[in-house]
């Protein structure tokens, strides 16, 4: 039987071996594995996506072709303070729609939901060509924000309705939820995507950078166009 000595030796290893690092869960290794697919054309691709949405975008910001209708406020717009301290939710948006496409696999699934999510964003550049749309002014000092004045230098408050910040949110929730499910991932990871979404919309009127019926707008556009492309999908 060993005496205090020789467990003042042993102890250490045997509690170095009871603390090692446990396992990934199978739907972790699978996410791990998924986002390491495709992985230089996801970046090439989204990088490339996102600077033609953003040239088309700003274009049709400073350049109106029909008057613009000034979007009246809601209740609900009046009730929602200013919050500065959602902007970093608000930015979220761009890691978050980022998620769907890193957690394919094929490129042929990659050609596919680039060509479903374009589809959406020139449904809203349409929109805006057709119909400008803004918000009232707020009656904010941004120049006390510094977040905010780099914000409003880049995104005016111009192309408000339908929000396509909320609309990319709201389709990328339901392409997420159905990737969670592939991967077979715990339910709670679901709730965390939802919260994401609803808390991004969210962001949309507590930053002052849409109203109500932007969201309500982005809404039906993201779910209609989510309906369609994972129909086909299972078909």
């Amino acid at each position: 039987m060993p005496d205090a000595f020789d467990q003042t030796i042993i102890s250490p290893v045997f509690t170095e071996e009871r603390t090692q690092t446990a396992p990934l869960p199978h739907w972790g290794r699978e996410a791990i594995y998924r986002l390491g697919q495709q992985w230089w054309l996801k970046t090439i691709g989204i990088t490339a996506f996102m600077f033609a949405f953003f040239s088309a975008y700003i274009y049709l910001l400073r350049h109106a072709f029909f008057p613009v209708t000034l979007m009246p406020l809601t209740t609900i717009d009046r009730l929602v303070p200013f919050q500065p301290d959602w902007l970093p939710v608000y930015a979220s948006l761009w890691v978050y729609v980022s998620l769907p496409p890193g957690l394919l696999k094929t490129r042929r699934e990659l050609y596919y939901y680039g060509a479903v999510v374009g589809s959406l964003c020139l449904a809203g550049l349409g929109i805006f060509l057709l119909w400008p749309t803004a918000i009232p002014t707020a009656e904010i000092d941004w120049g006390q924000f510094p977040g905010f004045a780099t914000l409003k230098g880049i995104d005016a408050a111009g192309n408000a309705c339908p929000s396509l910040h909320v609309a990319t949110a709201v389709f990328s929730a339901f392409w997420l939820q159905r990737l969670i499910s592939e991967i077979r991932a715990p339910q709670q990871l679901n709730y965390v995507n939802w919260l994401w979404c609803i808390a991004i919309a969210y962001s949309t009127l507590a930053t002052k950078q849409h109203v109500m019926l932007d969201v309500m707008g982005g809404t039906v556009l993201g779910l209609l166009a989510a309906f369609l492309s994972l129909r086909f999908t299972r078909r």
